[in-house]
């Protein structure tokens, strides 16, 4: 008779908690709104500035995953080519922007020379 009345009792408890919790916690959560007025005024304003850059940084890297899921391969891996992509073309601009100073500098050194 009392294992009954127990297994109802641990229902009850564990319908409390699995729900209770949650919703307990969605009431206390203060939205966006409330934890932006909480900010001081400076905040506030570097905040809406920063926005729109903010939300067309978003809009990019979620166009850039659905692109990445259109592929074969893992997102992950995907990801990583894209990056190993970037970073080529970023040390072929350093590269090309070095030998572009070297030049310069050679050409310098020409007319320094032919001017003495």
């Amino acid at each position: 008779m009392t294992r009954p009345v127990t297994w109802l009792k641990m229902a009850a408890v564990g319908l409390v908690l699995c729900v209770g919790g949650p919703m307990f916690v969605q009431y206390i959560r203060p939205t966006e709104e409330e934890l932006f007025k909480r900010y001081n005024p400076e905040l506030q304003k570097k905040s809406l500035e920063n926005r729109e850059r903010r939300e067309k940084e978003f809009d990019d890297y979620v166009n850039k995953l659905k692109e990445w899921s259109k592929s074969d391969k893992s997102i992950w891996f995907a990801a990583k080519e894209e990056e190993a992509r970037r970073r080529a073309a970023m040390e072929s601009q350093v590269s090309r922007a070095k030998e572009e100073e070297r030049i310069q500098r050679e050409e310098m050194r020409r007319e320094l020379q032919g001017g003495n």
